[in-house]
């Protein structure tokens, strides 16, 4: 089956994250994009996955580097930013703000969105976590994006799965994020497929 034009030369995916996509403490072939991008690969998807995962980064750091990350014009963008506002207590509403800036800036370029999301730390009050945690759901129903709730499910609290820090990935831990990220990112680029008038079935 011939691509379409608009995805004959592959798709372009924009990782936008923080450390837990920079890949804090791996090298560049460990990292979350390099990964998702060799898995999409092995399935069969022409892909590009761009690393803009910036360490230490908040959304508010995220949304102004945003206009520059979609320079490169990605069809779809992997949103996972949050967990450093969450470490610094940082107010939950200016998180939904930077994250909602992200998402129209995304869309208006004509991109997809995943949003993978982060939940507070238990040691922040309950009202901070909830109000905290419900910015991404939030989002996701607002603008009818595809949710991943918690980047670092199955990872956060399995030491084996942790660097040293215990807080960042090691490399099988970057496999267990992909792993479930994986889904969602394929359910996107079918829609895509669909969109520029190929089939949904990618076998």
């Amino acid at each position: 089956m011939m691509a379409t034009p608009a995805l004959a030369g592959g798709i372009t995916i924009l990782a936008m994250g923080d450390s837990l996509t920079a890949g804090y403490g791996l090298p560049p072939s460990q990292a979350f994009p390099a990964v998702l991008e060799r898995e999409l690969v092995s399935r069969g998807w022409e892909v590009r996955v761009i690393n803009a995962g910036v360490s230490g980064d908040t959304s508010a750091g995220g949304r102004s580097r945003m206009a520059w990350a979609l320079a490169d014009k990605p069809r779809l963008v992997v949103l996972a930013l949050g967990a450093n506002d969450a470490l610094r207590g940082l107010s939950p509403q200016a998180l939904h703000d930077n994250l909602e800036a992200m998402i129209q800036a995304a869309q208006d370029s004509g991109a997809r969105v995943v949003l993978v999301g982060m939940y507070a730390p238990r040691n922040w009050d309950a009202d901070y976590q909830q109000r905290f945690n419900a910015v991404y759901p939030e989002l996701a129903q607002r603008y009818g994006l595809a949710l991943y709730p918690f980047f670092l499910e199955g990872v956060y609290g399995h030491p084996e799965l942790l660097l040293e820090d215990g807080m960042h990935p090691n490399a099988a831990g970057v496999e267990r994020m992909v792993a479930g990220v994986l889904p969602l990112v394929e359910a996107e680029l079918k829609r895509l497929r669909v969109e520029e008038g190929g089939s949904a079935d990618h076998s």
